[in-house]
């Protein structure tokens, strides 16, 4: 063999094995488990986001050699929007596929019993993709608080303002299930007004163990045909949640919601209501009570009466405790 052909062949060797080398140290970094940590990651892509951003994203969250990634993005970098897991012994491969095909993992939100919309919106911008202010542009109408079931919830990172409604619809769907719906029919109101008058027991009080008394109550007024005189539908309809005392001067506020003007349930909650105030509104005490006034002790709790007279004397002593306390 002359010289130029020794030559040739060398390099041609030479040539392959260092392309099986190079070969060989792609498909480790490619496939490979190199995410060591134990602890699950996650992160967050959002639409059109750079391929760089992406895999330094993917980098921070794996804390491991992220060069197979980069390779595999050549072949395709169409990463969806999503909320992604990086999980030990993952690949760069697993991550790739996880992203190219919009593997996500869920995430919790939570819907709090708030008295506006404001903390939900809040809420679910921190937890979601879309912003608060997108959430707070779909929650406006105060009838929506009845279709509003608080919970903790596992939702798509992605979820829309709009696809959180629907879920919601489903959820509201889901709770009002028949039984619960023949208890509704029972004490003589629909699951929007069971939602309404809840509202109001959570306003009243914040004792779990005292809302089937607060419900029975109402209740009670309902079927009498009295006025409901709660005074939480006054402070709603004055603007004022946070009012200690009310006076003569706000019951006359004039509002579909004072219930010290107006018969019947106001038309819409005046908050989101709790499960429990919900539980306790289908499942009421069963008692004669009509009037209720916060005790003298400020303990939370309320005295109950049967007649005008005990009511009487009993705001008299917490009128009185008000005074005291220099609460005007």
């Amino acid at each position: 063999m002359k010289k130029t052909g020794k030559i040739i062949l060398i390099a041609a060797i030479v040539a392959v094995v260092l392309a099986g080398a190079v070969g060989a140290v792609g498909w480790y970094y490619v496939m490979s488990p190199l995410v060591k940590s134990s602890e699950e990651r996650t992160l967050q892509i959002r639409p059109d986001e750079g391929t760089e951003a992406v895999v330094e994203k993917v980098r921070e969250a794996a804390q491991c050699d992220v060069r197979g990634l980069r390779w595999l993005t050549r072949r395709s970098s169409a990463f969806r929007a999503g909320n992604y897991s990086v999980r030990q012994g993952d690949s760069m491969r697993d991550i790739w596929n996880r992203l190219l095909s919009g593997n996500q993992t869920p995430v919790r939100i939570v819907v709090p019993a708030a008295r506006t919309f404001g903390p939900v919106a809040g809420a679910l911008g921190q937890r979601l993709m879309a912003d608060s202010a997108q959430f707070a542009a779909v929650l406006t109408r105060p009838e929506q608080m009845a279709r509003l079931i608080p919970n903790t919830y596992e939702v798509w990172w992605t979820l829309s303002p709009d696809e959180f409604l629907q879920r919601m619809e489903k959820e509201y769907a889901r709770y009002w299930n028949d039984e619960r719906r023949k208890k509704a029919q029972a004490v003589g109101l629909t699951p929007d007004e069971v939602a309404t008058l809840a509202s109001i027991v959570d306003e009243e009080t914040a004792q779990r163990d005292e809302k089937p008394l607060v419900a029975g109550l109402y209740l009670n007024r309902l079927r009498k045909g009295m006025l409901l005189q709660a005074d939480p539908t006054v402070k709603y309809a004055v603007g004022d949640p946070t009012l200690r005392r009310i006076l003569f001067e706000h019951l006359k506020t004039e509002s579909p919601y004072n219930t010290y003007l107006h018969a019947g349930l106001p038309p819409t909650p005046i908050r989101i209501p709790t499960v429990q105030a919900l539980e306790a509104v289908l499942n009421p005490a069963q008692h004669n009570y009509i009037y209720m006034c916060a005790r003298e002790d400020f303990s939370g709790y309320h005295n109950f009466a049967t007649t005008l007279a005990e009511h009487n004397a009993n705001a008299r002593r917490y009128q009185a405790a008000l005074n005291a306390r220099g609460i005007r």
